[in-house]
């Protein structure tokens, strides 16, 4: 298993029917999950197209992950924990000097996934939505979102078989509230 250190990230490739092991090492730590199609990297997982599809927010084992162009891209297999998010953008710069002030921000999910996926030529305009592994946001009656702690416990994991040939882009959260206030590494394997 590699490990993602606290606060960075990483991109790398899949092939069709490989599987990616995700392992919160630690206990309540978030992944930000992006996919691209290897061939055609305007293919990109879409939260849109899944959350139509399976007519719900939480998804879990047996659940298809779609791209824009409504093709299968992962499915889930097994999920220790049951509860992931992916209707919150990845974190940013932007995000943690408009909602908590902060003057230095650290460049977040997103400047990592940024950083990671510029050696695919992948544009910082092309990042969509990511699948946050392990991310607890319940949706309150009338709409409202709200951050918890993950619920994962030290060693669970999330397996994600890939459909097609895939890069994947996969982060160790940098937001203090998605995380309990404590930065961990991520585990990540392809099988």
């Amino acid at each position: 298993m590699k490990e993602i250190p606290p606060q960075s990230g990483v991109a790398f490739e899949m092939k069709a029917g490989q599987t990616l092991i995700v392992t919160d090492i630690d206990g309540e730590q978030v992944g930000d999950l992006v996919a691209f199609a290897k061939h055609d990297r305007r293919e990109f997982m879409s939260s849109g197209r899944t959350i139509d599809y399976a007519s719900k927010i939480y998804l879990s084992s047996g659940d298809a992950l779609y791209s824009n162009r409504s093709n299968i891209m992962l499915e889930i297999g097994r999920d220790d924990v049951g509860r992931h998010d992916f209707l919150l953008a990845p974190c940013s710069a932007e995000m943690f000097r408009k909602l908590y002030g902060h003057d230095y921000p650290h460049k977040g999910c997103f400047g990592n996934l940024r950083d990671a996926l510029h050696q695919y030529d992948i544009e910082p305009d092309q990042i969509p939505t990511a699948f946050n592994v392990f991310m607890n946001v319940p949706v309150g009656r009338s709409g409202e979102v709200k951050v918890l702690p993950p619920l994962s416990r030290p060693g669970d994991q999330t397996h994600f078989v890939a459909q097609m040939d895939l890069i994947i882009g996969l982060t160790a959260c940098s937001a203090g509230l998605s995380n309990n206030f404590k930065f961990k590494p991520i585990g990540y394997e392809v099988v």
